[in-house]
């Protein structure tokens, strides 16, 4: 039996990463300096992981911004806007695919299957792929040049390139695949011919509902690969859920197959049962979760593999995580200030590797039974802990007394607003003053008085701001969350947090998910203070904010000892608390977010009514027992929302904004085919990038919206919160974008 890994955070335990990225961005080090850095903290990790006496240490994963982004690197697979004329991609232009630059729009970027990881979405239109960079045979040759390390190389395959891929139509994907074949050939080839020996091949496509007919693609695909590269052992890696083709998977000319035995358990187990598993092919079974941070239950590890080799022996196993560990933080030893139980309990990437190791060891008989047992004892502490009693739920109403008709003529009579309102989303900049301040007050280096009245002067400069530029809706601007999840979880029962567990979401973006170890509760008012504060500086009506029950849920690491509507429905009754709060305080218009409710999606479409169901359920219990003129908002983001029109309507929320601005004509489309008939905002500017739009950009995508949506009930607003921008980007964008609606309105205004 062997050890592997799939991934390993490429963020660095204190987020090195990040800064040398963002120090590159800002021009403080040169691209010599940036290569080097990078290239160190490449061989960091993979030293830590043969450290940890992982047989196959991945090369590969590591990027400077993305995978996906890396795999249409390689093949010179670059939108023409970007003017690409052949090679391998400039660094520059890489970077300009991810975050735009002038006169040329970012690519669309959404979340990495059913995970807050987003990645950059390749455009195929003009798709001729070539081999202009062998990446995976850089990161191999230097591992064994620099380390005298013989790794595992790491590639994205064809199929699940080209199936998350965008500029196609459906009945293109075949000839489209056959197209990256030669090319993937060439890779392996080179690599082989370079002294690879196993190469893995992630497929997560193969978990999803593909039909008969796309594995038969899927088959060809891979027995013309297979051909030309005979001496490599490629192991096809599935993660996230189980293989929908088990059989047409295994019967495959491969050297063997990753699954996943954590979200893909049962199902991928009775299949193994069912149809056997071949006996010259290797398994490399995801036992080790993932995409969670708590300690593995070894012991069901232990009997899951002796089930296992019943049929496959463990000397043709390998044991590995479920997924990559891009998704969990570094190291649980740089948290010094967590609770002794919870952080016994707690297992970060550098944890989950030992947690292999000594799985390893255990099966082979190099460790103690005492070993063992001492793993299990943490494990088993926080389980018992009287943080994690069963509780009864209380009753809640999970619906608004009165129809949206109904609210909305209320609530138009209440608030007077014009046609197409003006809005933002929430958050302003937040300057490094600001969080330098926010620190200092963490530490007790400046008195609560003083914290709240630097927070007060920022409010009440973006208040003076918002008027001038001329919105119709204001926010107070979230200056003194530091997270839109963690700053919740931070006044919730039930939740604590790391120091340092930090992931990749997109590009340099890093968040700290808090850590939901037992019962959720309602502690006190959270958001009222600052709310209010703004309200008193201006007669336009300021929203409150709150991130929703589902999004709290998706964006933590939630305990896993109990269903997770369980968990949603005590956020949900906390934060009915906080709705009700500031409704009792004047303020009654109350946005709360849901950017995480699609991601959460089951994979496999005959789980999703289920979660919709529940996660639909948990949102309106957090927004119901309400007057019908309290105007509820939500938000939501980087999603394909067709498939899910009617859990949005089912919200019954009375204003919903969606981040589109990347991929807004595929968004429109989908309400040419569906009626919606509530307050809704289609982000008309992508606030991930840089770039300032002009007005008749702006201009435009409204006027496009407004083919398929009521004018009465369409908002503009920006696609997500402008935290991450720069104030003077912040108010050329916002008013570009407040001359465009008004140009609209005065349009529209005028042909009546």
């Amino acid at each position: 039996m062997k050890t592997s890994n799939l991934g390993y955070p490429r963020i660095g335990k204190s987020r090195e990463w990040k800064r040398t990225l963002e120090a590159f961005w800002a021009n403080t080090i040169t691209k010599k300096e940036f290569h080097a850095q990078m290239k160190t903290r490449r061989l960091e990790h993979l030293q830590a992981q043969s450290e940890k006496g992982i047989d196959l240490v991945p090369t590969g994963d590591f990027s400077y911004y993305d995978h996906v982004l890396d795999t249409a690197a390689m093949f010179g697979l670059v939108p023409e806007r970007f003017a690409y004329d052949g090679g391998p991609v400039p660094l520059s232009t890489y970077f300009a695919m991810a975050r735009g630059e002038k006169g040329a729009q970012a690519c669309e970027m959404t979340k990495w299957f059913d995970t807050n990881y987003h990645y950059i979405v390749p455009e195929l239109e003009q798709c001729a792929p070539k081999l202009v960079d062998n990446k995976p045979l850089r990161d191999f040759l230097e591992a064994k040049r620099e380390l005298g390390l013989h790794t595992k190389p790491v590639i994205l395959g064809p199929f699940t390139f080209v199936t998350l891929a965008k500029g196609y139509q459906p009945e293109q994907f075949a000839s489209l695949l056959q197209r990256f074949i030669p090319v993937y050939q060439q890779m392996l080839q080179e690599l082989a011919a370079a002294g690879a020996t196993i190469v893995q091949i992630d497929e997560p496509a193969l978990v999803l509902d593909i039909t008969k007919e796309e594995m038969a693609l899927f088959t060809a695909t891979y027995k013309e690969i297979t051909q030309h590269v005979p001496e490599l052992a490629l192991i096809l890696q599935s993660y996230f859920e189980a293989v929908t083709h088990y059989q047409e998977l295994i019967a495959l000319p491969v050297a063997g197959f990753g699954l996943d035995f954590v979200d893909g358990l049962e199902a991928n187990l009775a299949a193994i049962q069912a149809y056997g598993f071949p006996a010259d092919k290797i398994l490399a079974a995801g036992v080790i979760d993932g995409r969670n941070i708590w300690r593995s239950d070894l012991e069901k590890s232990v009997d899951l593999l002796k089930q296992l080799s019943d049929i496959i022996p463990f000397e043709r196993q390998m044991i590995q995580p479920s997924s990559s560990l891009l998704h969990v933080p570094v190291s649980v030893r740089q948290e010094t200030e967590l609770d002794p139980t919870i952080k016994a309990s707690l297992a970060f990437c550098d944890e989950k590797l030992d947690e292999l190791t000594l799985l390893k060891d255990v099966i082979s008989g190099a460790a103690s039974k005492e070993k063992l047992a001492a793993h299990q004892q943490s494990y088993d502490e926080l389980i018992r802990s009287d943080w994690r009693k069963k509780q009864e739920p209380d009753a809640v109403r999970a619906k608004r007394t009165s129809s949206f008709q109904t609210r909305y003529e209320l609530q138009q009579q209440k608030w007077q607003l014009p046609l197409l309102p003006t809005t933002t989303i929430g958050s302003f900049p937040q300057t490094k003053e600001i969080r330098n301040i926010r620190a200092q007050w963490r530490k007790n280096e400046c008195s609560t008085a003083d914290y709240q009245a630097r927070i007060q002067a920022e409010i009440q400069k973006w208040i003076a701001i918002q008027e001038e530029i001329g919105l119709d809706v204001f926010v107070h601007g979230e200056f003194e969350r530091n997270d839109m999840v963690e700053f919740f979880g931070e006044k919730l029962a039930g939740f604590t947090f790391s120091k340092n567990g930090w992931v990749q979401s997109y590009g340099s973006r890093c968040v700290k998910p808090p850590i939901i170890y037992g019962n959720v509760a309602y502690m006190g008012p959270m958001t009222v203070e600052e709310t209010v504060y703004a309200q008193s500086l201006t007669s336009a009506p300021v929203k409150g904010m709150l991130t929703g029950p589902v999004t709290i849920l998706n964006w933590s690491f939630v305990r896993n000892d109990i269903p997770k509507q369980e968990v949603a429905f005590q956020i949900a009754a906390a934060l009915l608390q906080e709705v009700q709060a500031l409704e009792q305080a004047g303020i009654t218009m109350i946005q709360v977010d849901e950017p995480a409710l699609r991601e959460g999606l089951p994979l496999k479409k005959a789980k999703r009514n289920d979660y919709l169901h529940w996660a639909v359920e948990a949102f309106r219990r957090s927004t119901s027992a309400i007057a019908d003129t309290t105007q509820i908002h939500t938000h939501m983001c980087y999603s394909d929302f067709a498939d899910i029109i009617e859990a949005i309507d089912a919200l019954d929320a009375d204003v919903i904004s969606i981040e589109t601005s990347r991929s807004h004509a595929e968004l429109i489309s989908a309400f040419e085919h569906n009626v919606y008939d509530k307050g809704i905002g289609l982000g008309v500017y992508d606030i991930h990038s840089p770039q300032i739009p002009e007005v008749g950009e702006m201009l435009a995508l409204i006027e496009r919206a407004l083919t398929v949506l009521p004018p009465s009930l369409f908002w503009v607003n920006p696609d997500c919160g402008l935290k991450t921008r720069t104030e003077a980007e912040t108010v050329a964008a916002l008013t570009n974008m407040v001359k465009a609606a008004k140009a609209a309105r005065a349009k529209m205004l005028s042909t009546r």
